[in-house]
């Protein structure tokens, strides 16, 4: 297994790595909408928080070998299950069919004051 770090993603705010790679398969932890530089949060609403999210992942992936079209599995953290219609309106401008799996949950609270967070699994390019 190999640690992917770039610092043109958000650096981790705990004991785990940006993303992982094992054998042909990157695994990218939750990223949120945090800008790289400043550690500031980005967007005031969800959109804009989601297409943040979705850049940062794919920013990641890229550190790892992989990009988006790659992702085979995701997972959505969301604070307010009311936004998943925008949520899902971003994230099918990032993801191409056939679409990744993927499941949504709605949790109290999340690490940092965000309203949503995506964690993707993806295969390697060759």
């Amino acid at each position: 297994m190999n640690e992917i770090e770039t610092e043109d993603a958000p650096a981790s705010i705990g004991p785990f790595s940006q993303a992982v790679r094992d054998g042909d398969r990157v695994y990218v932890s939750g990223q949120g909408p945090v800008d790289p530089e400043s550690g500031a949060i980005v967007g005031d609403d969800i959109t804009e928080q989601t297409h943040a999210t979705m850049e940062n992942i794919e920013t990641v992936l890229e550190a790892g070998s992989s990009s988006l079209e790659n992702i085979v599995k995701s997972t959505v953290f969301v604070t307010d299950m009311d936004d998943y219609e925008e949520i899902n309106a971003v994230y099918e401008q990032y993801v191409t069919e056939p679409y990744p799996a993927r499941s949504a949950i709605e949790v109290s609270r999340l690490p940092i004051e965000i309203g949503v967070e995506i964690d993707v699994i993806a295969r390697v390019d060759p």
